[in-house]
Order: C-alpha cells, then structure tokens, then sequence
C-alpha cells in the first residue's frame, strides 16, 4: 500500500531517554523519602504520561499531594538532565530520511508534555522536516485515546488509513489501531514483542532501516 505519511511515538522510538527519565525520577523520590528504582522498572512506569509516571514510581497507598510533589520535582530535575544520557537511536534519523524522500510526511505524537516534545525534537532531529509534532496538552486526550492522532490526520489532509504509525509500547498500538492506521511495532525501545503483537502491532521491526521497506 502507498503510504503517504508516518507517525512516530518519541520516547523508546526515536529517543532513548529512559535514563535520564529514571535518573530525574530517582532524585525526585529520594528528596520525598520515598525509595528509587531500577532502570529497568521504568520501562513500565513511561508511556502514559508524567502523571501516570509519577504515581507509578511513588506507588499504591501514596496522597495525591505526594504524587504531585514527586512530579514537580521530577519536571524540575528532567528540565536540567534531560541531555545527559539521551540520544536518538542509531539509524532512526536516515529512516526518517529515507521516508521523506520516498514522499511521506513526518509526524511526532508523545505523551511527553508538549513544550518538552517540542525541546527535544528541535534539539535532536534539526534536519527532519516534521509537519506536525505534538506532545500532552492541556485539555487534549492523551495517548492511547486516538483523537490527537486523527487530529493530525486531519491537519496534514491525509487519510488515517494512509499513516504508519512507528511506535514501542501497547499504548502506541492501541493509539496506531483506534485511528485506523498502520500499526508497527519497534523492538529497539522500551518494551517487548510479546505486548507490541497483543496489543495490536501489525509488524514487528527490530531495527530502523526496516522502516523505509514497507513503503
């Protein structure tokens, strides 16, 4: 099928940030008295927003006055370590390219906030010419909730069904189904191929340059 534009998630997709996420989440935990995690326990805890994020790390039990506390120093520590560690995954950005001269349009939709998407994205991709890049906003639905994604649809006057949709967790692949598009799970990401097949991905990839090949 001639696809006409794609969508990438942004964290465990384009970006690997789970370091300085967990790194800001940690410190933000211990200045509340609360214990840190493993790296690898934020593989689960991102994905579904800062929100879900910090009631995760802080866990069962805990006030919503704590949640929030946690979250705001969280947000603090992230503005200042968001560069650490972070960096694009090796070869995202000659897929996107490849995509691009094939024609298609490029999108970004995180359940990052949105002045951080736009942060990152500017700072890491400044070659990629992305039409639309859109993290959580206020009062917008965010992921797995498709309506940002049809939104985008509508904005670049693209059929839903015309868009791959590139992503690494079950809430990608639920947000990819409930708006009728393309469904594809990456494995260099967060999670594993066994939640990407049960939540709907239609292909499996496990590196970038398989991208550009199912156009």
């Amino acid at each position: 099928m001639p696809y006409k534009a794609i969508i990438f998630d942004l964290d465990g997709t384009l970006l690997d940030t789970l370091e300085d996420i967990a790194d800001s989440m940690n410190l933000a935990l211990g200045e509340n008295g609360l214990p840190e995690h493993p790296l690898d326990a934020y593989r689960y805890f991102v994905g579904s927003g800062v929100k879900v994020l910090a009631e995760l790390s802080v866990g069962k039990g805990s006030t919503p006055e704590l949640v929030q506390k946690v979250l705001e120093g969280y947000l603090w520590h992230y503005a200042r370590l968001s560069k650490n560690k972070t960096r694009p995954y090796d070869g995202v950005t000659d897929a996107a390219k490849a995509l691009h001269y094939k024609g298609l349009k490029l999108a970004v939709l995180s359940n990052k906030p949105h002045l951080s998407t736009l942060e990152v994205v500017a700072e890491y991709f400044p070659d990629l010419p992305f039409t639309a890049v859109y993290g959580q906003r206020e009062g917008v639905p965010h992921k797995p909730d498709p309506g940002a994604t049809l939104a985008i649809a509508r904005e670049m006057g693209i059929d839903p069904a015309d868009f791959l949709y590139a992503g690494d967790t079950a809430v990608d692949m639920r947000t990819a189904s409930g708006a009728g598009m393309y469904a594809v799970g990456v494995l260099w990401g967060f999670r594993y191929i066994e939640e990407l097949v049960e939540s709907g991905a239609r292909v499996i990839i496990s590196r970038p340059d398989e991208l550009p090949k199912l156009v």
